[in-house]
Order: structure tokens, then sequence, then C-alpha cells
């Protein structure tokens, strides 16, 4: 059995609350790069040229990458052979992510209640997905999610009898219907299967896959591939001025459903994608 205890949780969180919101993962990073270099109109390859030079000044100058610096979506993996102690885990998670966004200074855009809108001035409370892992490790990703793309986002209900097709034709529904409110060029994370819940936590689980990581599962991969190509034939493009660069990538998780239904959620992440990832 090994210990950890919580306080190192809430350092982590912290650290990556501020780091998500000021740097691009390396694969977000190429993944923009590639898309200006492939961009055939002009106007989109200028605002992907912005976008490169708003990343670069966020990073010099420890200034937040866009201004919705999000609402802290959390997934922590504990492997079964690990004692927290020290307090509840819970609420050093909490903690971690009040710190990151008053010691971050990152905007605090989080209501108490859906309907009063009354802020609670510190970001929290973050949402949190807990999953217990064989082993001894703790996995942590950190998932800052603006609200210009979460609120783009789609869940179908589909039947078994819309087959694949059913799948294709949901997804690109949601990004057009996403137009330039999505702030692309975006990712699109897609979950296929399981509950009305589950296949919304699949899709959001799919925008922390790096972008240049295919499906393991075949048909999966071709269906990744072949969704990003028809997105990017939108002609939606960077902004949603117009281009050939709509998405940078189609991620898709699947899980088992029931034998009358065919759940599909689309959750749509801006051009920043932000997300940070430690192992204790």
């Amino acid at each position: 059995m090994r210990t950890i205890l919580v306080s190192e949780i809430t350092q982590q969180i912290k650290r990556m609350c501020i780091e998500a919101n000021h740097f691009l993962t390396p694969d977000m990073r190429e993944a923009l790069s590639d898309a200006k270099q492939n961009e055939t109109s002009r106007l989109g390859t200028r605002i992907l040229g912005q976008l490169e030079e708003n990343l670069k000044i966020a990073g010099q100058d420890m200034i937040p990458i866009c201004q919705d610096t999000g609402m802290a979506v959390i997934f922590m993996e504990a492997g079964q052979e690990v004692h927290f102690t020290g307090g509840s885990l819970e609420e050093a998670i909490q903690e971690g992510v009040r710190q990151g966004y008053a010691e971050g200074y990152l905007r605090k855009s989080v209501v108490k209640d859906p309907l009063l809108r009354e802020n609670t001035k510190d970001n929290t409370p973050a949402v949190v997905h807990y999953q217990i892992v064989p082993g001894d490790q703790v996995r942590i990703t950190v998932a800052p999610k603006g609200f210009g793309s979460e609120n783009m986002s789609r869940i179908f209900m589909l039947k078994p009898a819309d087959g694949i097709e059913g799948v294709k034709n949901a997804v690109l529904a949601a990004v057009k219907d996403a137009g330039p409110n999505a702030c692309p060029p975006m990712v699109v994370g897609v979950g296929i299967g399981g509950t009305f819940e589950k296949c919304a936590l699949l899709a959001k689980q799919a925008l922390t896959r790096p972008v240049n990581v295919r499906s393991e599962v075949p048909y999966v991969a071709e269906l990744e591939k072949e969704l990003l190509e028809r997105i990017n034939g939108l002609g939606i493009g960077p902004g949603g001025l117009g281009g050939k660069c709509t998405a940078l990538a189609v991620n898709i998780n699947t899980w088992p459903t029931h034998i009358a239904g065919l759940p599909v959620a689309v959750n749509i992440c801006c051009h920043v994608n932000r997300h940070a990832v430690c192992v204790l």
C-alpha cells in the first residue's frame, strides 16, 4: 500500500490549472502549426497565424490563452493500492482549483446555482470524475472547459437501426450547428454507446487524448479519419470565416450499450483544447 498526502494533490492541481490555461500541449501546438501550413484560404491562414501569435504572447507574458479560463473538469484515476491521507481527497481537489485560479489570476466563471447565478468567486466547484484502477499510481488530468464550445455540444439518442451512418450524420449536424460559435479550428470529442450520461463522459474524455493518436479499434480509427475529412469539407474554416481547417481532430471513444439504444454524444472544444496531465 502506497500513501499519498492529499496536500500533494492540491499542489499538483493548482499547478495544472495554471499550466493548462497558459500553455498548449505539444500535440495541439503541432496540430495548429500543421493547420496553418495546409490551410488554402488566405484569411484562414491569417487567422491561424494570429492564434499562434496569441499562444506565444500567452506563454511569454503569462497571460491566459483565452479570457474564458473555463470550468475545471478533473479526471482522477486512483490506483487501488493508494491510500490518501491528511484530509479529504475531494476537498484537496477543490482547494487545488481554488488556489490555481486565485494565484494564476484566472477568471472566475462558476456560479453557485444555475438559476440564481451568484458567482462563487474562486471557480469552484470543479467537476470531478473518479476511477479506481489497478496499481499504486494516481493519474490526474485537469481540463478547463470554456463554454463557447461547451454550449455547442450535443447528445443524440439514436436507434440501433440508424447505425454508423446515423452516427456520422449526428456528428456532422452538431458541427454544422456549432459553426463559428465553437471558435474553430475545433477538436471534436465523440462518445458512442453506454447510456445517456456515459456517452457524454466518453466524449469529454476523448478530448484529452492527444490529437495525433488514433483509436486502437480499426473501424473507429477509420471513422475518425472520415469524419475529420468531412468536417473539414464543410467550409466553416478558422474563426468560422471560411477555409478547409474547421477541425484539428476527431477523437472517438466507444462503450457497450443496450440492445435497444445507440447513444451518441458530441463534445466540441475550441482550438486550444486545454488540458494538463500528471502521474504521481
